[in-house]
């Protein structure tokens, strides 16, 4: 198993801002795998989406967690949903150390209720949509993850300290 972390969890746990700074650490490099295909195709998320419907931006997501996994030495930061694919969750868990991030709801709505890159909560009840997505994915989170790190009241530098004790 490489030295790699791979951040999973729910859309707003903080999967970014505390990816950049574990790899700031680490001295790692850190990637975030929606950013990473928005730059290669020049077309954001919510664009994708319209043009080429879940199905095909979960096709591009599995091909981008397949590169970006066989790295060396980076922290990469998912998107939600990845883990709905079997081979993006094999991908993670041989290739690296999965820390899943979660947080309660309140903390989620409070977090993304101002996002417009957000394709899945541009509905009339994101707090629906999340408690969906929640029920969903946390079996598969679970299942992917080699740790589990709660975030939301704690601060961001106490989450970053909980994973590099957890990896070390």
């Amino acid at each position: 198993m490489s030295d790699n972390i791979f951040l999973i969890g729910l859309m707003g746990v903080g999967k970014t801002t505390v990816g950049r700074l574990v790899a700031q650490q680490l001295h790692y490099q850190f990637k975030d795998s929606d950013h990473e295909i928005e730059q290669r195709t020049g077309a954001s998320i919510p664009l994708i989406f319209e043009l080429e419907g879940e199905a095909g931006f979960r096709n591009r997501e599995t091909n981008m967690v397949d590169e970006l996994t066989q790295e060396n030495n980076i922290v990469l930061a998912t998107g939600g949903g990845v883990i709905l694919n079997a081979d993006n969750r094999r991908y993670l868990r041989e290739r690296g150390k999965v820390i899943y991030l979660y947080a309660d709801i309140d903390t989620l709505i409070e977090r993304t209720q101002h996002s417009k890159n957000r394709p899945l909560l541009q509905t009339e009840n994101p707090r629906a949509k999340l408690e969906e997505l929640m029920q969903q994915r946390q079996a598969l989170y679970e299942e992917t993850a080699h740790h589990r790190i709660k975030t939301g009241a704690e601060p961001v530098k106490a989450v970053v300290n909980k994973i590099l004790q957890e990896i070390n």
